[in-house]
């Protein structure tokens, strides 16, 4: 899932009990600490480039890292865990990233970032169907529209 939906997602299903912006955070949080750091030293660098994602022997090693740690239910729910302890309003903000997690299982191939859903217990992932693919991308974008439109009249 691009990482726009999963911000929306994120807002839409967790921010409407205050913490809004940190629920759309959240929601986009496992992309940002992995690409999202590589743009910035992209950018930073000069080498950023607009349009589809670069080769894969050209990402450096730890963004497949992060990518696995921000990606696996075992880390998002030790995470949350610790702040439930202390802030319940914003663990429940928070819960927009295992929900991103559920999202990008089934739509992300083996070939490029697969899911590791409880990583680092098991490597296992699931060979799914694109995002990118019109019989997924236009219903997560009706599914995001239907939410808003519920959150504004509830």
């Amino acid at each position: 899932m691009d990482t726009f939906s999963h911000a929306l997602w994120g807002k839409g299903l967790f921010g409407y009990r205050g913490h809004r912006w940190m629920a759309l955070f959240f929601g986009a949080m496992p992309d940002l600490f992995s690409f999202g750091i590589l743009i910035i030293i992209r950018i930073l660098s000069g080498e950023f480039q607009l349009g589809s994602p670069p080769p894969s022997d050209t990402i450096p090693w730890w963004v497949y890292i992060n990518y696995d740690i921000s990606h696996s239910f075992i880390s998002a729910f030790i995470c949350i865990g610790i702040v439930y302890r202390y802030r319940k309003d914003i663990a429940f903000a928070m819960l927009g990233w295992p929900f991103h997690i559920i999202l990008d299982f089934p739509f992300h191939s083996k070939a490029f970032f697969p899911t590791k859903l409880l990583w680092p217990i098991t490597d296992f992932s699931f060979d799914g169907v694109p995002w990118s693919r019109p019989e997924i991308w236009f219903p997560n974008l009706a599914g995001i529209i239907i939410l808003f439109i519920y959150r504004k009249y509830k």
